[in-house]
């Protein structure tokens, strides 16, 4: 079995090369529709890792990541991109419109 360094993950730059690196089963046309919002989620939950554990060895770290990963990619296997509202996007009201939402039957 080969190690994995932090290094070598440093360097990745897609999302199926995460899942590669970490030799984990994944559905590519998950990914392929919600590569952005799986990587924007591993990276907060990457931020969390190391704010809250600075300490740990890269062993430990890498094991921590391929769990968020895990997580990251789940949390888009039961929920929309619309509903996390990751990106700035979802979370501003457009200008001039009224939603559906906002109309009422009185």
């Amino acid at each position: 079995m080969t190690t994995l360094t932090l290094a070598e993950f440093k360097n990745i730059t897609d999302a199926e090369a995460y899942f590669e690196f970490f030799q984990l089963p994944y559905d590519a046309k998950v990914v392929n529709v919600n590569r952005l919002h799986i990587l924007k989620k591993l990276s907060q939950f990457m931020a969390e890792i190391d704010a809250n554990f600075p300490e740990i060895d890269d062993a430990e770290r890498l094991a921590q990541y391929r769990d968020a990963l895990i997580q990251a990619y789940e949390t888009f296997l039961t929920t929309s991109p619309l509903e996390t509202k990751l990106f700035k996007v979802f979370n501003e009201k457009p200008k001039g419109v009224v939603m559906l939402s906002e109309l009422s039957a009185d």
